[in-house]
């Protein structure tokens, strides 16, 4: 690289974003130290601790990063189908020779770290489908174009599902923002959220009770469009539908999900009650959330925390440390920092001059929020405990990797957009 190329990498590359990634990192690294912190053994550098593993993961991750600004930014897109075949090959991989832990056959053994496929496959579905749409310019009202979309992001999907991990399986429903940006019809949105209207309902009522409620209703807005035959038509056809989906969601509900993730959502939803079971996690988090109040205990003075009252606590809990030790005002540190990131990075999506880098954007922009929503709403006891992490902050090399190699693609994008079209 020549000093004038050097110069414009420099000056190309969006450094906001780049400090809030290391903010962030920093952030979880002192909360890992706090959740894991033993006073008989407190070397910041103690590498066969978590914090000394989540120390070599950043600094890993920095190294990883800065490579990809180093690369040309075209190899992302010539290379996507290549980078999501490959991250399918690995979730096959998994289920032949992954390593089962808490009832999910998702990491691979690699000596004494644990590789999670999972994570990397996110990144690789990005990529495939920024290049689909950039490379096809495919009409998504086009049923063809819907199904190969919907093909790519199923795909790992199903293979993650067999692990069977059903939290990293949702994460790929973030997908479907993306594609509403570039054109996806509305209505499938409102067909999304009334699944999920449907499924909530179908466990808390009883199902004649709500077949019988979905008939009434076909039937009135029949009566009243029975002029039309079109009409009449199509919303019979979603009568049956929304009837047969029930059926559907009731054997995926009791037959697919695991017994211990049916008991997360019966807890969220106050189906059932177990402060000493499955809610037990939940539970102990907001009581270390509450306890910080405004300005929070204190580094390494938080007791939920010191005493490891809150299982799983570096991980998928990490925010009640959080909350604990730096109370509302560190709660709301981090998730301005969340808030600032994506919107930056909407901001940045919108200026691309290339669709490949737009949809990549937003896709990332949309897997960050999702997990963010999802593991503050579970430690504050607002979403189901699907065991996912919070992005840079969480304890987890392929978590961090993953998370640092999609930010650090976008940049290298946006660092060449005004050559890459």
């Amino acid at each position: 690289m020549n000093p004038q190329q050097s110069n414009r990498f420099f000056f190309n590359v969006d450094w906001v974003t780049i400090l809030i990634y290391i903010a962030l990192c920093a952030v979880g690294f002192v909360n890992i130290y706090a959740s894991k912190y033993n006073p008989e053994i407190s070397d910041v550098f103690n590498f066969n601790s978590n914090y000394g593993k989540q120390l070599i993961f950043i600094g890993s991750g920095l190294i990883l990063g800065f490579s990809i600004l180093l690369m040309d930014a075209k190899f992302f897109s010539i290379f996507a189908p290549v980078i999501y075949g490959i991250t399918m090959f690995l979730l096959l991989v998994v289920l032949v020779v992954g390593r089962n832990v808490g009832g999910n056959q998702a990491w691979i053994p690699l000596g004494s770290f644990r590789l999670q496929p999972s994570e990397f496959a996110k990144f690789g579905t990005a990529l495939l489908l920024a290049r689909y749409i950039s490379s096809f310019n495919p009409k998504l009202t086009n049923l063809k174009s819907i199904l190969i979309a919907a093909a790519i992001i199923l795909l790992p999907m199903a293979l993650i599902m067999l692990q069977p991990d059903a939290g990293s399986t949702l994460v790929f429903l973030s997908f479907m923002f993306p594609l509403y940006r570039e054109g996806l019809p509305g209505y499938l949105l409102v067909i999304f959220w009334g699944a999920v209207v449907l499924f909530i309902l179908n466990l808390y009522l009883q199902p004649v009770i709500l077949i019988s409620s979905i008939l009434i209703l076909g039937g009135l807005f029949v009566y009243f469009n029975r002029k039309k035959m079109q009409r009449m038509i199509m919303i019979t056809v979603i009568t049956i539908s929304a009837i047969g989906y029930l059926f559907v969601a009731k054997i995926l509900f009791e037959k697919v999900l695991q017994p211990h993730q049916r008991t997360r959502i019966e807890l969220i939803l106050g189906l059932k009650t177990d402060p000493k079971g499955a809610g037990y996690n939940v539970n102990q988090s907001k009581i270390a959330i509450g306890s910080g109040q405004v300005l929070g205990r204190g580094f390494l003075l938080g007791t939920q925390t010191k005493y490891g009252y809150v299982p799983e606590q570096s991980t998928d809990f990490i925010f009640s440390t959080i909350g604990e030790e730096w109370g509302f005002a560190g709660c709301f540190v981090v998730i301005g920092l969340y808030v600032f990131l994506l919107v930056r990075v909407v901001n940045i999506a919108e200026r691309q001059r290339s669709v490949f880098s737009r949809v990549y954007g937003y896709s990332m922009a949309c897997i960050i929020f999702f997990h963010v929503f999802i593991n503050i709403g579970m430690a504050i006891g607002l979403m189901p405990v699907i065991g996912i992490p919070l992005p840079l902050i969480s304890y987890g090399g392929s978590s961090l990797w993953s998370f640092t190699v999609l930010i650090f693609i976008f940049l290298k994008l946006d660092s060449n957009r005004m050559g890459f079209i």
